[in-house]
């Protein structure tokens, strides 16, 4: 299964304690595809560096960039489908360049998704997602 998972989601996957963990682990344990592209890889670091230390975010950086489940896809043509937070739209374009299943978020600038019947971008929250990764344990 082929994912794009958005910054905040990744975030709140990655603590051992979190409600969310499987999802974390299910990218270290090859399950899931993890899409990325430069721009996203770029934030995660970034925002991670900014929530925790330069450490911390660079070996879960390097972490990802080496599994072989972590693909990075360059998009070729941007979509533009999110005006509200034109940030968000590398997630979009990343989705659709790598023939994402899902894109993975709890952000609200996503939900326009649900509307666009061209390219057609499966959202889906973080809950959601969690619930089937468990169902197909």
């Amino acid at each position: 299964m082929r994912i794009v998972l958005d910054t905040n989601a990744l975030l709140i996957s990655i603590p051992t304690r979190s409600p969310y963990r499987v999802v974390f682990d299910s990218i270290l344990n090859g399950d899931i595809t993890l899409l990325i592209s430069n721009d996203i890889i770029s934030e995660y670091m970034e925002v991670l560096e900014r929530k925790t230390n330069y450490m911390v975010a660079s070996n879960i950086t390097e972490l990802l960039l080496n599994l072989k489940n972590v693909i990075k896809i360059e998009p070729y043509f941007n979509w533009f489908l999110i005006d509200n937070d034109p940030d968000d739209n590398k997630f979009v374009d990343c989705a659709i360049a790598g023939n994402a299943m899902f894109l993975v978020s709890n952000d609200k600038h996503f939900q326009v998704l649900n509307k666009v019947d061209f390219p057609k971008v499966e959202l889906i929250e973080i809950k959601s997602f969690l619930e089937k990764l468990n169902d197909g344990r």
